[in-house]
């Protein structure tokens, strides 16, 4: 597994305890790279820079998939898809730094290890929905940010 991939697969399951079980944030990040160190200081930032902007915009991010990506009722979707699709919309719409496609793909590779069978193609048609719509998304997600 690729370095940044790895990053993005343990704040996904950090993200994944969070959402299931309402754990401290901060403790289940510094458990989940115990058992999965990362060897480089920047690769765990990015860890926890992916952790934290997900669970400070949760909220905004379930508000816009929910409205580009109508089809899929976030609340019927199972956890491991809501934080992979939390995760790369974060990616595209705020952190900016990692091309969408590049975004896309660890999504879908993310979604191979962690989901169920249906989950990459499920994963790469929401994403490809949101992709198409990402001015407006991001438009969108900088007015929710003044509105807050």
């Amino acid at each position: 597994m690729k370095p940044r991939t790895k990053a993005r697969s343990i704040a996904l399951q950090a993200l994944f305890e969070i959402d299931l079980t309402g754990h401290l944030p901060g403790s289940v990040l510094e458990q989940r790279l115990e058992e999965n160190p990362l060897n480089e200081r920047e690769l765990i930032g990015f860890a926890s820079e992916i952790t934290q902007g997900v669970i400070n915009h949760r909220a905004s991010l379930d508000n816009l998939i929910a409205e580009y990506a109508p089809d899929w009722p976030l609340d019927q979707v199972a956890s491991i898809d809501r934080n992979i699709l939390r995760m790369a919309l974060w990616e595209m719409a705020i952190q900016t730094d990692t091309p969408v496609k590049v975004v896309i793909n660890e999504a879908v590779e993310l979604s191979k290890a962690f989901g169920s069978e249906s989950t990459p193609r499920f994963v790469n048609g929401v994403l490809g929905s949101l992709a198409d719509q990402l001015n407006e998304i991001r438009q969108d997600f900088h007015q929710l940010i003044k509105e807050k």
